[in-house]
């Protein structure tokens, strides 16, 4: 029996966990981190894994799923690059503000991941508007961090 389905679940549940194991290795939340000054309300550190996760898996079903409604090889390869290029920019934002300690920079970085949530969002509601709601939670989430991010800039800067 064979199962077409289940190359692209693989694929992006990979593709998922390498952006994720990538983010994951390059946050230190210990040294330079504990240092910084954080707003009353910051999520208490279990409770980011609990979100990452949950948005990764997100994110991955959101995948499959507009993939899976391309009507065109093209199409899907545009989409795989649109997710490509959100994953690269997840991956940048957390190397600007934990590795180079600048969350400056990566305040700036966050916009241009922002709005690759939104236009990937877009791009997926073409395809399948269930795709496109399972995105949701994740520009949610960046919005909050932005909100986190900024406030961290205004308590602790200049960098």
């Amino acid at each position: 029996m064979t199962r077409p389905w289940l190359l692209p679940v693989i694929i992006a549940a990979v593709a998922a966990l390498l952006v994720a194991a990538v983010g994951g290795t390059m946050t230190d939340t210990s040294g330079w981190y504990q240092t910084l000054r954080q707003p009353s309300w910051n999520p208490l550190p279990p409770a980011f894994a609990i979100i990452w996760t949950v948005i990764f898996t997100l994110i991955a079903a959101a995948g499959v799923t507009a993939w899976r409604a391309t009507p065109s090889s093209r199409a899907s390869d545009m989409l795989i690059g649109l997710f490509a290029l959100n994953g690269a920019l997840n991956i940048t934002w957390t190397i600007l503000f934990f590795q180079l300690r600048r969350p400056d920079w990566a305040m700036i970085e966050l916009v241009a991941l922002w709005l690759s949530i939104a236009v990937l969002g877009f791009a997926c509601a073409r395809h399948s508007r269930l795709a496109a709601l399972l995105l949701v939670p994740y520009l949610v989430w960046v919005t909050i961090a932005g909100v986190l991010n900024w406030q961290v800039i205004q308590l602790n800067g200049p960098f």
